[in-house]
């Protein structure tokens, strides 16, 4: 059957769009079907069935859903990132925020390590950044320690992240000292790649978290959270639930920082803004 002909029905796509929201929070109206049905098709065939409609009976009438779900989820979702992503967020961390955490007096440290959480960490792009500059700033530092923590719901992108192995064309935007100290390049003319340096790697620890579950199993004492360009997809009620957990996750002083096209405003949360999509714990 050609792509033309194996279309989803308008009750399968309306169950499939349920299902993804109750899961993963992320709304799928109708203008998104035909990407819907793209990706499900090859979802579909690595499962040897022939059609959506098959695809969909095995979900919703043969009882596969519950052993499916996170594939499904890893096909229709998006994970668009880059290094450095939204520079001034980066720029405000190393300037702003982690001095004032180290009360305001970077020469003396903290006493414990700086934790960080990259929440939605896609590919990795984001943690590795995060790392790269922490470890940038505190180098000359004597006693500064931190760790990332980077979650998605998508195992497909975890396991891009873990590798840490990006296409050359994704490393223009990290500093050129930077490159020059964590970046590694391909020698190999025909495989046009980079990978993240061995240190940065060790920094970064990567699991899977869904941010629609009413609980977090991680510690509720991160300095930095960054969940950035996931809330667009939620609606208002969703955003607030999420953006609430994830503040039950901060230290008082803690920092949240969202996308640029984000907000939190009228939320009833402890937040103050800071800076632009830039939050902090009061």
């Amino acid at each position: 059957m050609s792509a033309e002909t194996d279309q989803l029905s308008l009750r399968d796509f309306h169950r499939l769009a349920s299902f993804i929201e109750g899961y993963s929070g992320i709304k799928m109206p109708h203008a998104k079907k035909t990407m819907v049905e793209g990706r499900l098709r090859r979802r579909a065939r690595a499962l040897g069935l022939d059609t959506l409609g098959e695809y969909c009976r095995s979900l919703f009438e043969d009882g596969a859903l519950v052993g499916e779900a996170v594939n499904l989820i890893d096909a229709v979702t998006t994970n668009k990132t880059d290094f450095f992503r939204e520079l001034p967020h980066f720029r405000y961390l190393i300037d702003q925020a982690v001095p004032e955490l180290m009360g305001g007096d970077v020469r003396a440290g903290l006493d414990r390590p700086l934790k960080v959480w990259s929440a939605a960490c896609s590919n990795g792009a984001e943690p590795y950044s995060l790392a790269m500059a922490l470890d940038d700033f505190g180098s000359p530092i004597r006693g500064f320690h931190f760790s990332v923590l980077a979650t998605d719901i998508c195992t497909e992108v975890l396991t891009t992240a873990t590798e840490a192995i990006y296409p050359l064309d994704m490393i223009s935007p990290v500093p050129t000292a930077m490159c020059r100290r964590y970046i590694l390049k391909c020698r190999d003319p025909d495989r046009p790649c980079f990978r993240i340096s061995p240190r940065i790697r060790s920094m970064v620890q990567f699991g899977r978290l869904n941010l629609m579950d009413d609980r977090y199993p991680i510690e509720d004492d991160w300095d930095v959270i960054f969940c950035r360009n996931i809330l667009i997809y939620f609606d208002k009620a969703t955003q607030e639930a999420v953006v609430r957990r994830l503040t039950e996750h901060l230290r008082p002083g803690g920092y949240l920082f969202v996308g640029h096209t984000e907000s939190v405003a009228g939320f009833t949360l402890p937040l103050q803004p800071v800076a632009n999509s830039v939050f902090r714990k009061k």
